[in-house]
């Protein structure tokens, strides 16, 4: 599956760059340069939505009906 989310990153002043994406509370982001923090942003963003639907399929009843929805 592949996703586009929004990536803000920001020069920390101490040698390390930061990424966050609004749309996925939680993920963060950190490297050496941008590139770097983009790919550990892309590798937390993979982890929280895993978490995320592991939690979901927990907690849904025996007679729920899985499907995709795309957006887009």
């Amino acid at each position: 599956m592949s996703n586009e989310f929004t990536a803000i990153i920001e020069d920390g002043g101490d040698g390390w760059y930061w990424a966050h994406s609004p749309e996925v509370p939680g993920a963060n982001g950190q490297g050496r340069t941008p590139p770097e923090a983009l790919d550990d942003l892309a590798a937390a963003i993979e982890l929280v939505l895993a978490h995320l639907r592991d939690e979901a399929a927990r907690s849904m009843s025996p007679s729920a009906v899985r499907d995709v929805v795309r957006v887009g």
